[in-house]
């Protein structure tokens, strides 16, 4: 065997060998994860809006109040710090918000959840402790909007935009709880 197929024998050993190490300490990249990644997005003439997320399951779990506690900053989702992008300046309850990109948090609460717009990148949505990473110093917009109860149950925590009506809305929805954040594009 020639010098140039066993360098490359053994780079190919090694490429293997640390896929297997990473998939087995850090994340089992051959496993679909339990809270999936997920993009949604929302394309009108010339607007473009984006959500990254990752999507946890109720699983039989009691969520708002219990898994995902009232009153208590939640990074919405799971894993990675939830992102929302927009192309455009909009008007959010008559607040101001650039375009940019900005992570979203929020404050469930039983009948109105805190939504907050915030500047800095995370790289993951809680600490060791479990505790989000959210820094209120970097908050650009806070808004409260009210809980809609769902008559039928959301298995899988879902993030979409709806314009079914002319009024754009970011909208969350969870177990039997919805939630949306009206959203007005700004003309340039």
């Amino acid at each position: 065997m020639n010098t140039f197929l066993k360098r490359l024998l053994i780079l190919l050993s090694i490429v293997a060998l640390g896929l297997f190490l990473y998939s087995h300490f850090v994340e089992n990249i051959f496993s679909p994860r339990l809270s999936p990644k997920d993009t949604v997005e929302f394309k009108l003439n010339d607007l473009k809006l984006e959500v990254f997320y990752n999507r946890p399951s109720k699983k039989g779990r009691d969520v708002f109040g219990a898994l995902v506690p009232f009153n208590k900053v939640w990074r919405t989702g799971a894993n990675e710090a939830t992102t929302f992008q927009t192309n455009k300046n909009l008007m959010i309850q008559g607040i101001y918000l650039p375009k940019g990109k900005y992570t979203l948090w929020t404050v469930p609460k039983d009948s109105t959840w805190n939504v907050m717009f915030n500047t800095k990148q995370y790289s993951w949505g809680v600490d060791e402790e479990m505790q989000p990473m959210w820094d209120p110093n970097s908050d650009l917009l806070e808004i409260d909007v009210p809980v809609e109860k769902l008559k039928s149950t959301v298995e899988q925590f879902t993030i979409a935009f709806d314009n079914s009506t002319d009024d754009l809305q970011l909208t969350m929805a969870w177990d039997n709880t919805k939630i949306a954040v009206p959203l007005k594009v700004l003309k340039d």
